[in-house]
């Protein structure tokens, strides 16, 4: 793993294997931005020119790399987009990340991007970091990787407090957002709820041990620990499966928190679709079903480590939707943890009666907050693409949601829960609830409607985040092909902003 740090060098004087250099698309031609000005003065009036040539114009996604002479000390400049703005946080982190992927071999990077504040030096560790991942677990010949061994930020506020203190927030997120991206690219086969419960419990051992590590209370309830708990919905997906369903709690609870976070997450290790099976195509990437339990594992984690004031209780229930004898039916009716009865119409709908009963089992818990991600519905999908999650609930802890968001770099976007939906989830004719009522129209606001039956009137939202836990295309930004880790810096966000407590506007 590359090494990171701060220094106040001159771009031009460095002696790395390799510079990086943002590029400002600027409204008079591309321009090198101010962390590169030495750059600038270096190649004097044949800059502009130069670029011309290379055919840099310093749009988002752009990296164009180009051998030295005598200008600089690096042997290689690798000029990268920046946008039309380089004071923005995103612009900033996705040019970091594309620039991760476009160095070749060089032992030693240095990054000259806005790094002006503690925000953008942030930005540049943790695109970078990100934009650099790789999964190579299961590739039978591994190469020798091509990954720095030192990466310099090459800043004028190296030696703040403040933006040592922001490098090391970075790593701790990119951390997070990594082990997220390892758990969803796994192979199901490897992945089933008891290795996934065991993954976490590894994770877990290796962040609180020693002295130094923060204390985070983990427990893993199995099979005849959740039939005793009453934890009916989780069941009646797992019972399905050879591989006999888990749920995790994590519990974070440092000395003088000012706020109680609760965190669920939805952990279906593969989605066949159960007795309501799937098309074939549509279960190629059912291992990513996971991604929001290991979202939240990931997010609590990441808090403990960077001791935030906030007590956070986590909860990821586990299992694996499958086909077989003992696979729930198409009207069956379950009961819930809370002791709703629920009537099954759609076996391929499982995620929320995991969810009921994590959220029911956080309720009890009396949080402040609770806060569900999931891999819920395709609706949300065909609605908002492949980049940009759902969120609804109540309407301040959406704009809370949007606002962490909007903060961490990561786009979602408020739907409503329409009152008519009450109606709907309410229309069986014998159980409280229907999981699923085969209308068309509105299925993912159906699907909050059902969930918000379990928050016991909290303050609580959901964040839908079905399409993005895996990028079926090419890498772009800090997001790589495959796994993206999408909700985890949300989720830390969130709490961040709980410790700091409202704000005065």
């Amino acid at each position: 793993m590359s090494t990171y740090a701060l220094r106040s060098a001159s771009p031009a004087k460095t002696r790395a294997d390799a510079v990086v250099v943002g590029v400002v698309a600027g409204p008079k031609g591309p321009h090198l931005c101010e962390a590169a000005a030495d750059v600038s003065a270096a190649y004097g009036r044949r800059l502009r020119p130069f670029l011309s040539t290379m055919g840099v114009t310093g749009k988002a996604g752009e990296a164009v790399r180009t051998p030295t002479r005598d200008e600089v000390n690096a042997p290689l400049l690798v000029f990268v987009g920046l946008g039309e703005d380089p004071t923005d946080p995103i612009a900033v982190r996705r040019a970091a990340g594309v620039a991760a992927r476009n160095i070749p071999n060089a032992a030693s990077v240095a990054l000259a991007l806005p790094s002006e504040t503690p925000e953008l030096v942030a930005a540049v560790v943790e695109g970078h970091r990100l934009g650099g991942y790789t999964f190579t677990a299961y590739k039978s010949s591994k190469s020798e990787t091509t990954e720095p061994n030192d990466v310099v930020v090459l800043t004028a506020i190296a030696r703040r407090a403040d933006a040592v203190a922001a490098l090391e927030r970075a790593e701790v997120l990119a951390d997070a957002v990594a082990l997220t991206r390892d758990w969803v690219n796994t192979p199901p086969r490897d992945c089933t709820p008891p290795l996934l419960a065991e993954l976490v419990t590894a994770a877990h051992k290796e962040v609180t041990k020693g002295r130094g590590g923060p204390k985070v209370e983990l427990e893993v309830f199995d099979h005849e620990q959740l039939a005793e708990m009453g934890c009916g919905g989780i069941l009646s997906v797992g019972d399905s499966s050879a591989a006999p369903s888990r749920l995790v709690k994590l519990t974070w609870a440092p000395q003088g928190a000012v706020a109680h976070l609760a965190l669920v997450g939805k952990g279906v290790t593969f989605d066949s679709g159960g007795l309501t099976i799937k098309p074939s195509s549509s279960m190629v990437h059912m291992k990513g079903d996971m991604a929001g339990a290991a979202s939240v594992v990931a997010a609590t984690l990441a808090i403990a480590r960077l001791g935030l004031p906030v007590k956070v209780t986590a909860f990821a229930p586990m299992a694996e939707n499958m086909v077989s004898g003992t696979a729930t039916r198409p009207g069956d009716v379950i009961t819930m943890h809370n002791g709703s009865t629920v009537e099954i119409a759609n076996t391929d709908a499982e995620g929320r009666m995991l969810l009921g009963d994590a959220l029911s089992l956080a309720v009890q818990e009396d949080p402040d907050v609770v806060v569900d991600i999931a891999t819920l519905t395709g609706h949300m999908q065909l609605a908002l693409g492949d980049k940009v999650g759902a969120v609804m609930g109540t309407d301040d802890e959406v704009q809370v949601v949007l606002a962490a968001g909007r903060a961490a770099g990561e786009q979602h976007w408020p739907m409503p829960i329409p009152e008519e939906m009450k109606e709907r989830i309410t229309s069986s004719k014998i159980a409280d609830l229907l999981q699923h009522d085969w209308v068309r129209w509105g299925g993912g606001l159906y699907a909050s409607a059902f969930l918000r039956e379990f928050t016991g009137g909290l303050r609580w939202a959901h964040l839908d985040i079905a399409g993005k836990e895996i990028n079926t295309g090419g890498a772009y930004g800090h997001v790589p092909a495959g796994a993206t880790g999408f909700g985890v810096t949300t989720l830390v966000e969130i709490a961040r902003s709980l410790a700091e407590g409202p704000s005065e506007d």
